[in-house]
């Protein structure tokens, strides 16, 4: 099983990054699926939770500048971000498993991770 996340690079503020995380090993539309990131001396942080049904949601820091879709045929999840700013830059991870509804921000709550993808946002 193996999730390749990539897509990183630099932008300047304002500007946006789409992210791809494909799998192989597993059929992602059968898991849930969730972006975390982290930043250098910050804890991982969860970003978007989509489960297999498609329901998603989102925490504050990605409301209304992050979306994330899914491509079946392709066995592959994107994370569209717009609007990045400076806080934005960190590592930002794919992940995928069975979280309940009260884990589903817990990143120990998924088996699967990708290798991280680096984002940095920056004038």
């Amino acid at each position: 099983v193996q999730l390749q996340a990539s897509g990183g690079g630099w932008v300047q503020p304002g500007g946006s990054l789409r992210l791809s995380c494909a799998a192989s090993g597993l059929t992602l539309n059968s898991y849930g699926v969730a972006w975390f990131r982290q930043a250098p001396g910050k804890e991982r942080e969860g970003l978007i939770v989509r489960r297999s049904s498609g329901q998603t949601w989102y925490a504050d820091s990605a409301k209304g500048r992050f979306t994330v879709s899914r491509d079946n045929a392709e066995n592959t999840v994107y994370l569209q971000m717009n609007n990045l700013k400076d806080d934005d830059t960190a590592v930002y991870y794919c992940a995928a498993g069975f979280p309940i509804f009260s884990t589903r921000w817990d990143w120990q709550a998924y088996r699967y991770w990708g290798q991280g993808t680096q984002v940095t946002v920056s004038s």
